[in-house]
């Protein structure tokens, strides 16, 4: 790994039983970066992403964060290691209030920092600061979406997954969690992001990574990827 890399995926095969979903994929991303992970429905972004927080064990190949090896760790054990991880379905406790659901997610970094406090996280979501003593069931998608990305922050994460943080939301939902993520850009966070919205990526990512039946099979900058017609045509045509 390079002296910049904070994350390294090298060669990994992930297993649903007996099927194969993720093949040899590889990719490192560097602090700082915001790393788009795209791909069609069913190409094997979330098993990656499951991969690195743990929940689907690659069968061979290694994942680095640092320069600690976390493949076979337990969920809980990379969640302090660094990973912060927003699933597709973000998974709120619906019945607790958006507090209640934040000071679950609370948690110092991996080095000790706390940046993400829940006086931060108020002033950072001012619509969440709103909604602070309302039952997170009781909130719209786009509102649940920035409640899950908000959770994850109060564990301190080193670098933040957030997977298909677009799905289903109205456009000028999106263009909010676009603005989201370039803020936390120029707060120096590292973003691996799933998704199948290449316009949305290509407005808030700084490279790609194409992943295909399970195979990667495109690295670059995202400015690269914008400029190369057969890719996008071949790989991420609807």
């Amino acid at each position: 790994m390079s002296g910049d890399t904070i994350l390294e995926v090298r060669d990994i095969d992930v297993f649903y039983g007996s099927s194969q979903i993720i093949f040899g994929a590889s990719f490192t991303i560097e602090k700082g970066q915001c790393m788009a992970l795209l791909g069609r429905n069913g190409a094997g972004k979330s098993t990656t992403f499951k991969a690195i927080a743990g929940l689907a064990s690659p069968r061979s190949g290694e994942i680095i964060l640092g320069n600690r090896s976390v493949q076979n760790l337990k969920p809980h054990n990379i969640a302090r290691m660094g990973i912060g991880y927003v699933p597709e379905d973000r998974q709120v406790f619906p019945e607790h209030s958006v507090v209640d659901n934040l000071i679950v997610g609370a948690k110092s970094g991996a080095n000790g920092d706390s940046y993400w406090t829940l006086e931060r996280i108020f002033e950072f979501f001012p619509l969440l600061a709103d909604l602070r003593n309302r039952a997170a069931g009781k909130l719209s998608g786009g509102e649940q979406q920035l409640l899950s990305i908000a959770r994850t922050l109060m564990g301190n994460p080193e670098v933040l997954l957030l997977d298909e943080p677009s799905e289903g939301l109205a456009p000028i939902i999106v263009a909010q969690i676009g603005d989201l993520i370039r803020q936390l850009q120029s707060m120096g966070a590292t973003i691996l992001l799933a998704e199948q919205n290449l316009y949305f990526c290509l407005s808030v990512a700084t490279h790609a990574t194409v992943i295909d039946n399970g195979h990667v099979v495109y690295c670059n900058s995202i400015d690269a990827l914008r400029d190369n017609d057969d890719i996008k045509k071949r790989y991420l045509a609807v």
